[in-house]
């Protein structure tokens, strides 16, 4: 059987035993210098937490070996029902704006808005409508009176003059006799 597509069973009376591709290194004793005993411990005690860290260490290296072919077993399951690393990640992305927007700090912040929003938008047409007020005002001040009608006469003199055939605007060079066009705001 091939150790790569080897499923480990914890359950398994062979747990804790290493695959075939893992072996045992022996540890040469002349190699990695002991380090003294800590203060309060004996050599017995020493050696049993030394056997206890090594078992320690092998059950975490079993559990890797297990969890990576979870992971191989998990992608090829999502492989083979169709599911994409994309659709998990727009599903993953979908549930965390989702739980975002549930959040008590979210709703308070869109609260908050919301009421800046309304008391803008109120300061916003208080200001048109005094804007408006000030307009009308100016339009009915003696300037503006003065200035529609001079700007009213001038138009009334270019409009009545073209319609009985009378220019009486200098012609620039190069104008011919080309009418203007009506084009006057008031």
């Amino acid at each position: 059987m091939d150790s790569a597509s080897q499923d480990i069973n914890l359950n398994s009376p062979n747990k804790g035993v290493l695959s075939d591709f893992l072996t045992d290194v022996p540890v040469d004793p002349g190699v990695a210098p002991r380090t003294p005993a800590v203060e309060g411990l004996t050599e017995v005690e020493e050696e049993e937490l030394r056997a206890e860290l090594a078992k320690v260490e092998e059950e975490i290296v079993t559990l890797r070996q297990v969890l990576a072919a979870k992971e191989r077993h998990c992608g090829e399951l999502k492989r083979r029902l169709g599911l994409s690393t994309l659709g998990e990640l727009k599903q993953n992305l979908s549930r965390s704006w989702h739980d975002v927007q549930v959040s008590t700090a979210y709703k308070k912040t869109q609260e908050t808005l919301s009421q800046a929003g309304q008391k803008t938008s109120a300061a916003l047409s208080t200001m048109g409508s005094a804007i408006s007020r000030k307009l009308g005002d100016m339009r009915n001040s003696a300037t503006f009176k003065s200035f529609e009608d001079r700007v009213g006469t001038i138009k009334s003199k270019v409009v009545g003059s073209r319609e009985n055939g009378i220019d009486n605007l200098p012609s620039s060079p190069g104008s011919g006799d080309q009418p203007l066009p009506d084009h006057a705001p008031f």
